[in-house]
């Protein structure tokens, strides 16, 4: 965090500045109730800056703040404490809600009343440039210090708000990392379960009904090889992967295709066999034009 002696190094303000200024104290002093005037009548001619001066008595206040504001300027005494002044004002600012624009107008106001000052008191063109050169810097510093008060405080606002979205989005992903893992388990159950059918395929073989335990059996194998997809997908996304929703049709076509051998073994109504197959037909198309999107996402 910069200091003031940081600050006053980097406009390259020296012990002769401030002692430049600190001469110009009565001066000042003389002419505050001017300036301040002059400083007011700026913003109440702006709309947006007239909002804040609509009270009369606030704006007395306010005349007696901007009056030991400008002769603190003066004052050849520019430490940490100054500096921390100067941050409380910015911060005033920042809670009114006034936007900094109309603070580097206003203080343009200052310098514009300042350079014209000197050029009514010093009419030596040498004599007066030192003094101006003192003023210029300790406006800039000024400046410097209340525009930065902004930055801090608007850097809080956002860094508030991102605290808050990262724990949001952080909770989020915690959760659904939740959910897959309680998908990978249902997966391994219903994949037992599907190796449990597929056993019971292989004993309507042995009790001789050969033709509908084998076709059941490669339907049966078929899922299993799907399942193995499924859950094979699941792990990848849980380990940070792309979600894959081909396998998830997949699986459904599989299903589907057995279960349409199935109903031919039943010599199911012919309604029924279209239905399946016409069902199969459109989960072909969806297949086919899913895989399609994906292969142009990715070239």
């Amino acid at each position: 965090m910069l200091t003031m002696q940081d600050i006053k190094g980097h406009y390259i303000f020296t012990d002769e500045d401030a002692e430049l200024l600190k001469s110009l104290q009565p001066l000042a002093e003389a002419n505050k109730e001017r300036m301040s005037s002059e400083f007011y009548d700026f913003l109440l001619e702006i709309p947006d800056t007239a909002e804040f001066l609509k009270d009369d008595q606030l704006l007395q206040h306010q005349h007696i703040i901007q009056q030991e504001w400008f002769v603190s300027l003066f004052s050849g005494i520019y430490d940490n404490s100054y500096y921390h002044t100067l941050q409380r004002i910015g911060q005033a600012h920042v809670r009114i809600g006034l936007n900094p624009h109309f603070v580097n107008a206003a203080m343009n106001v200052v310098r514009r009343f300042l350079i014209e000052l000197l050029q009514e008191t010093f009419p030596v063109l040498s004599d007066r440039r030192k003094y101006r050169n003192a003023v210029e810097k300790i406006i800039d510093i000024n400046l410097d210090i209340i525009s930065a008060s902004y930055q801090q405080e608007e850097l809080k606002k956002v860094f508030l708000s991102h605290r808050l979205e990262s724990k949001l989005i952080m909770a989020a992903e915690r959760f659904t990392y939740g959910l897959n893992l309680i998908l990978v388990l249902a997966l391994v159950g219903v994949s037992l379960s599907v190796v449990g059918l597929f056993v019971w395929d292989i004993v309507h073989i042995f009790r001789g009904n050969v033709e509908k335990g084998i076709l059941g059996a490669l339907g049966t194998l078929l899922i299993i090889w799907m399942m193995i997809e499924l859950m094979d997908n699941e792990i990848k996304t849980l380990k940070g992967g792309s979600f894959n929703i081909l396998v998830f049709i997949g699986v459904i076509i599989v299903a589907l295709i057995r279960e349409i051998l199935i109903s031919t073994l039943r010599h199911d109504a012919l309604e029924t066999q279209i239905f399946l197959a016409g069902t199969l037909l459109i989960l072909g198309i969806v297949y086919y034009l899913v895989a399609k999107s994906q292969h142009e996402r990715t070239r």
